[in-house]
């Protein structure tokens, strides 16, 4: 007897209806006028809601924004979510409502979509791990591996917790390194335009004026006055060559691991920022290990994610390497002692973790060391940078100064 195979047809999940803000006015049970604000997906649940609470609705007005592009999800805004959710959760605050609480008071409207969109998928019986996949930009293969395992063990908000922590330190660490690099390229940027705008616009003026003298220039002028010359002759092919060259090296780092490993390895042997890229890198990787080993994960399935939260490409394939070693059971003491990456330091506190089997706790202690390192390092830095900059600005813009009145000081002394 010949069987039909029936194909099931997937059932679609009814997507989360946007939701708007409506800005209400209404009187009480005592007559008082009152107002204030609400967001729902449609006016009609707006008056219905105010009902239920006693409020008589005059007027219901949806709320028009005009924004030019919606406002990126920043890492501090997951951080700040990451940790509102896990101390209302500690408070004994249900899910969906923390969820609620916190998506409807963030001021970046784009976070509050996505987190009422999570919530709705909880409402629909999604559990949150799976309402955060769906967020992958968001959330990473780390956030979410901890979540889930919170949820697995019942212990949902201890977990969150750890997140919220580890997020906290992290996006610390990320603001420091920022600090060390961006202060002296904005500076160094200023002098450079500086130095351009004094070779465009001021040099041309001494030009006309050392022409009328008629005497021959100091060698300093005429490199600076040729310099000049050459910059206002081919403005348009620099602006282009420039152009060109940040296209170019933006697409390699996108599409070339190669490419971004040899930059990475670059920055890491920097004589000034190396040391703390490298202090960085190895305090991110002691945190996020501490923290998945913690809550539970696997070894070989937190180096996985550990992988990419180091922040170093160089970093993140030592790591890679290392989750390989321990797959065919080796110690994670001796899958460091491969990459000749972890300082003697870091691999005795992972061996005597290891031993004791408080290996959270000792990596946690590792992490601890290093941030305050790389807070040091920069804060030396800076007190480093300050001068050096001043001397680099002085003989940019001073050494023009100088070339421009060169000829000036020579005719002087000849009358």
């Amino acid at each position: 007897m010949a069987t039909r195979t029936v194909a099931k047809k997937a059932v679609k999940k009814p997507k989360a209806e946007k939701t708007y803000e409506y800005a209400w006015t209404g009187t009480d049970r005592r007559g008082k006028k009152i107002k204030g604000k609400a967001r729902s997906t449609n006016e009609a649940l707006v008056r219905a809601d105010l009902r239920r609470q006693g409020v008589t609705p005059i007027k219901v007005q949806k709320q028009i924004t005009i924004s030019f592009g919606k406002p990126k999800i920043t890492t501090g805004d997951i951080a700040v979510f990451s940790r509102q959710l896990a101390t209302m959760m500690k408070a004994g605050v249900p899910l969906v409502q923390a969820l609620d609480i916190v998506g409807k008071g963030h001021n970046n409207p784009t976070m509050q979509e996505m987190i009422l969109s999570i919530k709705s998928d909880i409402e629909g019986g999604t559990s949150l791990t799976n309402a955060l996949r769906k967020h992958p930009i968001q959330f990473d293969d780390l956030f979410c591996n901890l979540v889930e395992a919170g949820e697995q063990a019942g212990v949902l908000e201890t977990l969150l917790d750890r997140i919220a922590t580890y997020k906290e330190k992290t996006e610390s660490i990320k603001k420091k390194i920022k600090k060390a690099l961006i202060y002296p390229a904005a500076v160094l940027s200023v002098g450079i335009i500086v130095t351009a705008i004094i070779l465009i616009f001021v040099v041309p003026v001494f030009e006309e004026l050392f022409e009328s003298f008629g005497a021959e220039l100091p060698a300093f002028t005429q490199m600076v006055v040729s310099m000049s010359r050459f910059i206002r002759d081919n403005w348009v092919f620099i602006v282009l060559g420039l152009a060109a060259v940040i296209i170019i090296i933006s697409n390699l780092w996108k599409r070339s691991p190669k490419f971004r490993e040899i930059i990475d390895r670059g920055m890491l042997s920097a004589p000034v920022f190396g040391p703390i890229m490298h202090k960085s890198a190895l305090a991110r990787f002691a945190r996020t290990t501490s923290t998945m080993f913690a809550a539970g994960v696997p070894m070989v399935e937190a180096l996985d994610s550990v992988a990419g939260a180091t922040g170093s490409v160089v970093y993140g394939n030592a790591v890679r390497e290392m989750r390989e070693d321990i797959s065919t059971g080796q110690s994670l003491r001796l899958a460091m002692e491969q990459q000749r990456l972890f300082p003697h330091m870091v691999k005795q506190m992972v061996a005597i973790g290891e031993e004791s089997g408080s290996l959270d706790e000792m990596l946690a202690k590792v992490a601890d060391f290093y941030e305050e390192e790389v807070d040091n390092a920069v804060d030396s830095l800076s007190s480093l940078m300050e001068p050096l900059i001043m001397v680099i600005l002085g003989t940019l813009v001073g050494g023009l100064v100088v070339a421009m009145y060169l000829p000036i000081f020579k005719l002087g002394a000849a009358i």
